[in-house]
């Protein structure tokens, strides 16, 4: 039987690769939780930097261990994308493409300082947890509710695009109605307000004095039920059962979610 040259079948890159990618074998699953409890505690250091009195007695100690989670991370993705056979691909998928931004907001502040915060977004790496406890239900229910909102997103615009007007129509009624006497002094401002009444927040900030402009916030204020009501329909409207999914990555561009019966990778088409 002729050998697939596209996977790697044997190498260093492939046990990196079932180290780095599979959660099924014990090396795999150690490097995950590992991994996951150190995303973990960087995420806590840029939190507590944000804490001014933590920040002054600690900033020293702080600032070394936010340096060596990142360059422990930019370590792990350089290896992610040694070990695929097709680095591309895997960058651009969406745990390429986090485990990017992970590591980008330490090495900004070279140049822009204070974007370390932003560092936070590592928490979306924790997500991996559920290949780790092999709850692969969970990964079938993400994904299939993020192709319900991909499959919704036309209906979602045209949703969008109809409250736009009607905040622009009302913030403007409102302007002509209210005026700078009561807080409404621009149209923006206006829109601003239509806004917060339309989504049933009300922040009280702005508000109507003349019965005409109270009658017409009640009004937009009952619509604002209505419309929150839409989105819910249009994404449940688009979702099915979905089939179940295996944890096992790709060896080309180390993306998972497949079916538990799938020969070869959907994305990229390589044997798995």
């Amino acid at each position: 039987m002729t050998q697939n040259p596209v996977k790697p079948v044997h190498g260093w890159r492939r046990t990196l690769h079932e180290i780095i990618f599979e959660a099924d074998t014990p090396a795999g699953r150690l490097f995950d939780i590992i991994l996951i409890i150190a995303i973990l505690f960087s995420v806590l250091v840029v939190l507590l930097d944000s804490v001014t009195t933590v920040r002054m007695r600690y900033a020293g100690l702080l600032f070394t261990l936010e340096w060596l989670f990142t360059l422990l991370f930019t370590v792990e993705y350089i290896l992610r994308l040694l070990c695929v056979l097709r680095p591309a691909a895997y960058a651009r998928s969406f745990f390429g493409v986090v485990d990017l931004l992970a590591i980008l907001p330490t090495w900004a502040t070279l140049l822009l300082p204070g974007t370390h915060y932003l560092a936070v977004v590592r928490l979306l790496r924790v997500l991996r947890i559920f290949r780790v406890l092999k709850l692969a239900q969970y990964v079938s229910e993400a994904r299939h509710l993020i192709r319900a909102l991909r499959d919704s997103r036309r209906k979602i615009l045209v949703f969008l695009l109809a409250v736009l007007s009607l905040v622009t129509i009302f913030g403007t009624l409102m302007y002509v109605i209210e005026g700078e006497k009561y807080g409404f002094t621009s149209i923006p401002r206006s829109m601003y307000w239509a806004v917060v009444t339309l989504t049933t927040v009300g922040y009280g900030d702005i508000s109507p004095g003349t019965p005409l402009g109270q009658g017409i916030a009640s009004f937009i204020m009952l619509l604002g039920y209505g419309i929150i009501a839409v989105p819910t329909g249009i994404v449940t409207s688009a979702l099915v059962r979905p089939r179940p999914v295996s944890t096992q990555a790709c060896p080309a561009c180390g993306r998972d979610g497949h079916d538990v019966d799938a020969v070869h990778c959907k994305y990229c088409g390589t044997a798995l």
